[in-house]
C-alpha cells in the first residue's frame, strides 16, 4: 500500500512556489510541453474549447485543485495554480489564501484589473507578468505569463 501511495505522489503536482518573473513549481515560461510534465507529473487533463493548448495537472480525478500550462508554438506562455491548491506559495512567503492586504505589502506596485466575480493583480517585469487572483479577497491563484496573455480569462 506504501508503493501505491509513493507512486501516485510522484505523478501529481507537489506543492511548489512561485517566484516572481521567474518560475511556478520550478518550470519558467518557454518550457516544452514535455519539460511541463516532467516537472509537474502524467496526470494531466487538456482543455477542449481553451483559446490555446492548456494542460491541467491535477490532485485527482474531477478535482479542480492543481496547476495548469499554456502553450503557443510549443512553448509555455502562461504557468499558474488552479483553485488554491494546499501547501503552494511565493518565495517571499505569501500563501495561497492570504488576504489581499497581505499580498500588496509584499508585491508593491501591482495593477488591478477587474474580471467579473474575481480580479487580478499584476506586475511586469520584461516579459514576464506575475499575477495573483483573488476571490471574495484571498488570493486563490497566483502564476506567471507573457505580456500578451490577458489577465482575465
Amino acid at each position: 500500500m506504501l508503493t501505491l501511495a509513493l507512486a501516485l505522489a510522484l505523478v501529481l503536482p507537489q506543492p511548489g512556489f512561485l517566484v516572481a518573473g521567474k518560475s511556478l513549481g520550478g518550470v519558467r515560461l518557454g518550457a516544452t510541453e514535455a519539460q511541463v510534465r516532467d516537472a509537474w507529473g502524467t496526470r494531466v487533463g487538456v482543455c477542449r474549447g481553451c483559446e490555446r493548448r492548456t494542460l491541467y495537472f491535477t490532485y485527482g480525478a474531477f478535482d479542480q485543485s492543481g496547476v495548469g500550462a499554456e502553450f503557443v508554438r510549443g512553448r509555455a506562455v502562461a504557468l499558474y495554480t488552479l483553485w488554491a491548491p494546499n501547501g503552494w506559495r511565493t518565495d517571499r512567503g505569501v500563501r495561497l489564501g492570504a488576504p489581499e492586504l497581505d499580498v500588496v505589502n509584499v508585491y508593491r506596485g501591482m495593477l488591478r484589473a477587474e474580471c467579473g466575480h474575481y480580479f487580478g493583480r499584476s506586475l511586469r517585469r520584461g516579459r514576464v507578468v506575475t499575477a495573483f487572483w483573488f476571490y471574495d479577497g484571498s488570493l486563490w491563484a497566483f502564476g506567471i505569463q507573457r505580456p500578451s496573455v490577458p489577465l482575465c480569462r
